[in-house]
C-alpha cells in the first residue's frame, strides 16, 4: 500500500509530484485520467449539481408516508440521487459516494447535519464512467470505483470531491477485469468490499441466464459467475468463490470476518422457483452450486442430467423467488434495538417477470451465535401497491455514522434514512 498511501499524503500536503512512482505513472490510456494521474487539472467545467426541492421530493415523500417499518423506526427522504444504487459511506462521515447503471457517480454531502442532504453532484466529472456500480472505501480513506470492466481508486475522495478534478488511478486497468469478449449488457453490476485482511473483493456476475458448458472452464479460471479479490494495487489476484450466478450484494461480517453476498437465480423456471438466495463464505475457494443447480436445491433444466460438484455449498437464507435480493450490509451500530445489531440489512429490488410481483423491500437477517443465518423478515415494505405496481426500487443499504441506515432507490432516484426514534 506504499504506493497508494504516497498518494494520499501527497494529496493532503499538495505536493503531488512527490508520489512514489509505481503509482505515479501515467495511466495507459490516454486523456483525463492520465492528466488526474499525475495531478493535473483537466478542465472540466463545474459539476452538475441535482436540485433537493420540487415536485418530485414531495411526491417520493407521500410514498414515504405508506412505507411499513417496525414500531419506533421513521423513513425518510434523504436525498435525491438520479439512478441510484450501490452507496459508499466516507469513513470520515463527510460525503456518500452512489454509484450508478450509468454513466455518472454522485457525491451526497449534509453539510448541516441535519440528517439531510443538502448537497447532490457529479463526482470526478472529467473520467468517463461505465456502468460504475460498485462503490467501496477502504478504513483509510481510498474509495474503489468498480465499473463493469475497469477498477479505479481515488486515495482522497472525501478531501478532493468538492472539485471537477480528483485523484484518480487503475487498479484494474479497462479491459482486464474480465475478458472484453465476455462483455455483455446483461450482469453487468459489480459490487465491491474491502476487507479485514486488506484485500479488494469483487463480485462478477456472469452474461447468461445459463452459461454452456463450453464456457465453465474459461468463467472458472476469470472469476466470472463469482467473486474475486486481489491486493488494493490489483496484484494476486485469484478467484475467491465460485458458483455464483450474479451477486449484486456483498458485506463481510466484522465479528468472524467471513464473506456474505446475495445471488440472483434462473429465470424462466417459474413463478415459486428457484428461490434467492443470501450465501456466507467462510474460506476461500468454496463452489455455491450454480449452473447445477438454478438457485436453493433447485437443478437447472440445462444441467440436470450432469453430477454437480461434491462441495456445494448451498445458501444460508433461501428468499422468496425472483425478489432480485441486491445490496446488503451487517448493521454495526448502537441506535438500533438490540435486535438488530450484528444483522444483515438487504434490499430487494423486486421481480420483473413474475407474473405476480414481490419484492420491492427491505428484509432482516438476525445470524446465530455461531455466525449463521437464524431469521430473516420483511423490516420496510410498501414500494409494491397492491395492484402490482412499483413506487420504488430498492437496491443498496448502508450504515451512516449516527447508526442510521441508508436504502438506495434507482426507480425513484432517491436515498431514505431509516432512524430509531423509539424507546
Amino acid at each position: 500500500m506504499t504506493a497508494f498511501k504516497g498518494a494520499l499524503l501527497c494529496a493532503a500536503s499538495a505536493l503531488a509530484l512527490s508520489i512514489v512512482p509505481a503509482l505515479a505513472q501515467p495511466a495507459v490510456t490516454a486523456g483525463n485520467l492520465e492528466k488526474l494521474g499525475n495531478f493535473q487539472q483537466t478542465g472540466t467545467p463545474e459539476m452538475v449539481h441535482v436540485p433537493q426541492t420540487g415536485a418530485k421530493a414531495e411526491a417520493i415523500k407521500k410514498t414515504l408516508a405508506k412505507i411499513k417499518l417496525p414500531r419506533g423506526f421513521k423513513i425518510a427522504l434523504y436525498a435525491l440521487v438520479p439512478d441510484a444504487r450501490h452507496i459508499a459511506v466516507g469513513p470520515q462521515g463527510v460525503v456518500t459516494f452512489v454509484g450508478t447503471r450509468k454513466s455518472k457517480v454522485w457525491s451526497v454531502t449534509d453539510r448541516a447535519k441535519a440528517r439531510v442532504a443538502d448537497e447532490v453532484k457529479e463526482f470526478a466529472p472529467s473520467i468517463e464512467f461505465k456502468i460504475p456500480n460498485g462503490v467501496c472505501f477502504s478504513k483509510d480513506g481510498f474509495l474503489f470505483i468498480a465499473e463493469q470492466n475497469r477498477v479505479l481508486v481515488f486515495p482522497a475522495a472525501e478531501f478532493f470531491y468538492e472539485g471537477a478534478d480528483v485523484a484518480a488511478f487503475q487498479v484494474v486497468k479497462q479491459g482486464e477485469l474480465i475478458p472484453p469478449e465476455e462483455e455483455s449488457f446483461n450482469h453487468t453490476s459489480r459490487v465491491c468490499r474491502v476487507g479485514p485482511d486488506d484485500k479488494l473483493y469483487i463480485t462478477l456476475g456472469q452474461p447468461f441466464n445459463v452459461p454452456a458448458q463450453e464456457k465453465l472452464d474459461l468463467y472458472k479460471r476469470v472469476g466470472i459467475g463469482g467473486m474475486i479479490r486481489m491486493s488494493r494495487e490489483g496484484k494476486d489476484r485469484e478467484v475467491f468463490a465460485w458458483g455464483v450466478r450474479n451477486s449484486v450484494g456483498m458485506d463481510i461480517n466484522p465479528k468472524d470476518k467471513s464473506v456474505w453476498f446475495t445471488d440472483n437465480q434462473v429465470d424462466g423456471m417459474g413463478d415459486d422457483i428457484p428461490p434467492g438466495e443470501l450465501n456466507r463464505a467462510d474460506k476461500p475457494g468454496m463452489n455455491f452450486g450454480f449452473p447445477y443447480f438454478g438457485g436453493g436445491k433447485t437443478r437447472t433444466t440445462e444441467y440436470k442430467d450432469q453430477t454437480p460438484p461434491a462441495d456445494v455449498t448451498f445458501p444460508q437464507v433461501e428468499m422468496v423467488a425472483h425478489a432480485a435480493d441486491l445490496g446488503m450490509t451487517f448493521y454495526t451500530g448502537k441506535t438500533f434495538p438490540q435486535k438488530y445489531r450484528g444483522g444483515i440489512f438487504s434490499a430487494q429490488h423486486g421481480s420483473w417477470n413474475r407474473t405476480v410481483p414481490v419484492g420491492a423491500r427491505v428484509m432482516f437477517t438476525s445470524l446465530k451465535e455461531d455466525g449463521t443465518a437464524d431469521k430473516t423478515e420483511p423490516f420496510a415494505e410498501g414500494w409494491l401497491t397492491e395492484n402490482g405496481e412499483y413506487l420504488g426500487r430498492p437496491v443498496d443499504v448502508a450504515q451512516l455514522p449516527d447508526g442510521s441506515i441508508l436504502v438506495s432507490d434507482d426507480l425513484a432516484g432517491a436515498l431514505y434514512r431509516i432512524s430509531y426514534e423509539g424507546r
